[in-house]
Order: structure tokens, then C-alpha cells, then sequence
């Protein structure tokens, strides 16, 4: 049995995990937060779902990306902010309450926008048909994905806020390793493939990376909001959740080829947000964590 024929599987686990993971960390007050920062929400909800897709669409036309890993890409800027995200805030001085926020919010919103980016851009770029649209069936099989870990982890927080409180922290360390040891595993197994096709997609995951986290924290600034604000919607929209998108390309699309564009963020995202961490921190004048 191959590591590509079992991989969908352990993906469905640890997509599982993180999902569960994040629903531990959510309260319904969490909800109820982001009407205090309705600004701040729409401009992070804006960029995730209207302006990274068009920046991701400028990229591929710029760049030439062929069409499988225009598809792939597409699918990565449609995919919510990751786990990973409130750790990197947390670590780099963002406000973590608001990250917690948008990322719950983000989950949800990207049930319909996923789905509608994801076969626009089958429609616009895969024309041969090398890939299936994905299918309401296959939808609601994402839903229940993503959803019921939630639901199950904040029932779990509510019911048992002690053990909650205990899990938080190694439920977010584990799924930061989780996401990182899928991509390091992968990358192993598929180096050939990964290697052939950096030079057509490698560029394009790189620049789409750099450009989401300094739009995500920027713009606002531009609009006069302050650093803290600024640095969690920058790791909010500057970290996608990977996982579930190399999930919907294996399991839901079943292509490799559109699961690479992912595999090579999940990687490049570690490099990348600590690096802009510590632009932030510098622009903060701030000290680095644990100095």
C-alpha cells in the first residue's frame, strides 16, 4: 500500500484533529466578539474571500502557472486561515481573541466560498475536464468535515471547561506539528514530483504567500487600525489551512497535481510567517518573544 493511497485517509484524521482542536479553543462568546470589531471583521473577511482570490488569479496570469496548478493555487487562497495562525499572533503580539474569531467565522464562510472559487477555477482554467467540479455531495462531505469536530470541541469546552483549559495549548502545538509533518512526509515521499514541478508552481506559492500576510496587515494599517489588530488579521489572512485543501484535492478532487500548490505553502507558510513576524516586531520596535 502506497503513502498516496493511505494519505487521504490520515488526512480525514488529522483534519479531524485540528478541527476538534479549534472547537476546544471557541466559545459562542467568541461569535458574539466580532460585533465589537465589525470594522476590522469586514476588512479581514474582504481580503480572504474577494481580494486574495483576484491577487492569487493576477499571479497565476502573470507567471504562466499551467492550468492543474492554477487550480490547486486557487484552491489554497480559497481555503480558511489555519490553526496556525493564533499561534504565530500569539507569538508575534496579535490580538489571539480576534483570530480566534475570524478564523471560526472564516471556517463557516468558506463552506460556500470554497466550493464557488474552487469551480470557478476549474471552469477557467482545467477546460479539458481533467478535473470533476466538486459536487454537492462532495460539499456536504466537507461540511461535516470541517463542522462536527467544531461543534464536538465546544461542546467539550463547554461541558468540561477544565479539560478544555488543559488541551488548549497541546491541541494547538499538535496540530501546527501535524500540519507540518504531512507536509515534510509528503514532501519525502514525493520529492520527484514536488522537484519537477517547483519550477512552474514554486514562484507563484511564494509570492501569493509574501503578498497574503503583507496585505493582511498593511492594508489595516492603511486604514488606521492598530498593530495588534493589524498583526492578527496579517497571520489570519497570511496563513491558509493547507490541510484541508490538499484534503480536497486527494480525497474530494482526487489529483495529485492540485494538492503540490498546497504541499509547498504548508511548507514555505514556516518560513515565511516568521520571517514577517519579525518585520512586524521591528516595525513595533518591539523585543523578540522570549528576549
Amino acid at each position: 500500500m502506497s503513502f498516496i493511497s493511505i494519505l487521504p485517509t490520515l488526512l480525514f484524521i488529522a483534519l479531524g484533529l485540528v478541527m476538534f482542536g479549534l472547537g476546544l479553543s471557541l466559545t459562542v462568546a467568541d461569535f458574539q466578539r466580532l460585533l465589537q470589531y465589525p470594522r476590522a471583521v469586514v476588512l479581514a473577511l474582504v481580503l480572504q474571500v474577494l481580494v486574495l482570490p483576484a491577487v492569487c488569479y493576477g499571479l497565476i496570469v502573470l507567471l504562466g502557472v499551467p492550468p492543474l496548478y492554477a487550480v490547486g493555487l486557487m484552491l489554497l487562497a480559497a481555503s480558511p486561515g489555519g490553526v496556525s495562525a493564533n499561534l504565530f499572533s500569539h507569538l508575534f503580539g496579535g490580538n489571539v481573541a480576534m483570530n480566534i474569531s475570524l478564523t471560526a467565522i472564516n471556517t463557516l464562510l468558506s463552506i460556500v466560498s470554497l466550493p464557488l472559487i474552487t469551480n470557478w477555477a476549474i471552469a477557467t482554467f482545467a477546460k479539458t475536464g481533467q478535473v470533476v467540479p466538486l459536487q454537492f455531495g462532495k460539499v456536504l462531505e466537507v461540511i461535516v468535515i470541517v463542522l462536527i469536530p467544531v461543534v464536538v470541541g465546544m461542546w467539550a469546552h463547554r461541558r468540561a471547561p477544565a479539560f478544555s483549559a488543559r488541551m488548549e495549548k497541546p491541541m494547538k502545538l499538535f496540530s501546527a506539528m501535524v500540519l507540518a509533518a504531512f507536509a515534510l512526509i509528503a514532501i519525502v515521499k514525493e520529492w520527484a514530483a514536488l522537484s519537477a514541478s517547483f519550477a512552474d508552481i514554486g514562484p507563484a506559492v511564494l509570492l501569493f504567500n509574501a503578498l497574503s500576510l503583507g496585505a493582511g496587515y498593511f492594508l489595516p494599517r492603511a486604514v488606521g487600525m492598530d498593530k495588534s489588530m493589524a498583526t492578527a488579521i496579517g497571520f489570519e489572512i497570511g496563513i491558509h489551512n493547507s490541510t484541508l485543501a490538499i484534503f480536497i484535492a486527494l480525497s474530494v478532487l482526487n489529483n495529485f497535481q492540485l494538492a503540490l500548490p498546497a504541499a509547498i505553502y504548508s511548507v514555505s507558510m514556516y518560513i515565511m510567517a516568521p520571517l514577517f513576524g519579525m518585520l512586524v516586531l521591528r516595525r513595533q520596535g518591539q523585543k523578540a518573544p522570549g528576549s
